[in-house]
């Protein structure tokens, strides 16, 4: 029986849990060499990566909205794979390494094709390497949209995957964000956006216009806006509903844990995908009462919390990811 989580006495409640997840943990420290990759399209993406043991597994791991490779949550996945000696490869999204990506376009919750592109490229690198793929937030949301999109036809080298306090849907998450008791979180990434997007516009100054940019308050708004059109999508109701993962979990084929917090005030309880899960035996839910948004803080101290989310991932993937031979 897995036990469940139980939260840090010190850092009770979703926000102690999410902010002390995301600001005031310790840092992780992981030996991490930063990679320039050109992407097929004429852009890059940066890449951090730690080496691992000969023919060890490789770990894949996938940032939230606004996030980087240098996210805490990431950082804290890394080094779990480090110390197992396991490679591990941190992604940032287009635009999300500090320096702005080359093209009009940026990054978004369902693009799956770059993803595979990167995973293609690991194994090319690794063939006899067993790899897979951990997405906080997010990059939960990519991971598991790409896994169910794919199926069967998921490389035989990614073996397993886990997702962490995943938007399934990302319309139902970005209204739930609306609510007073998430708005300062939604506040702070709006405002990030809206600054890469301004940037932007040296470069391309027909990308949007910038009154209607600056007007933006939310992320709905965002979406219609900017991500949505910049993406390919009429609006941001079009790229939400394409984009989410919750309709592709039946056809996943791949060993997957999914861990969400029911206070997540990021996603809401109600929408968390239990009847998908329950009709499909490759996936496991470990949907907690507590624990944030990619917080899931345990232990005595608060100078050294236990990173409950992150041990179950990694030791969910050890059961699955064995050194190739």
């Amino acid at each position: 029986m897995t036990p469940s989580f139980r939260p840090a006495w010190w850092c009770r409640g979703p926000h102690a849990q999410t902010l002390w997840g995301a600001l005031l943990r310790p840092t992780p420290q992981v030996p991490l060499r930063r990679e320039r990759w050109e992407t097929p399209d004429g852009d890059f993406l940066d890449i951090d990566r730690v080496e691992g043991a000969s023919r060890a597994p490789v770990l894949v791991v996938l940032h939230g909205l606004e996030g980087s490779s240098r996210s805490k949550p990431v950082l804290g996945l890394m080094a779990a794979a480090y110390r197992a000696g396991w490679e591990a490869v941190g992604i940032n999204f287009r635009s999300c390494s500090g320096e702005s990506n080359r093209l009009r376009r940026a990054y978004h919750g369902g693009d799956s094709t770059e993803l595979g592109w990167v995973l293609d490229r690991v194994i090319a690198q690794h063939p006899a390497r067993s790899v897979g793929c951990v997405g906080v937030s997010l990059g939960g949301n990519v991971v598991l949209k790409y896994l169910g999109e794919r199926g069967a036809r998921v490389p035989p080298h990614v073996r397993a995957a886990g997702a962490i306090s995943t938007p399934f849907d990302l319309g139902v998450a970005v209204r739930y964000m609306e609510r007073a008791a998430s708005r300062l979180y939604m506040r702070n990434l709006v405002r990030s956006l809206k600054q890469k997007t301004l940037a932007k516009l040296a470069r391309y100054p027909d990308l949007v216009d910038p009154a209607r940019l600056r007007a933006v308050r939310t992320l709905a708004e965002f979406d219609h806006l900017v991500t949505g059109p910049i993406h390919g999508f009429p609006d941001g109701q079009a790229y939400w509903d394409s984009s989410s993962s919750a309709s592709h979990l039946g056809a996943i084929r791949r060993p997957a844990l999914l861990i969400n917090a029911e206070d997540d005030p990021f996603f809401p309880a109600g929408a968390l995908p239990t009847r998908a899960v329950s009709g499909n035996p490759a996936l496991r839910a470990e949907f907690v009462p507590g624990g944030g948004h990619a917080g899931f803080l345990a232990g005595v101290w608060p100078g050294r919390p236990v990173p409950w989310a992150e041990h179950r991932t990694m030791a969910f993937l050890q059961r699955h990811l064995t050194p190739a031979t």
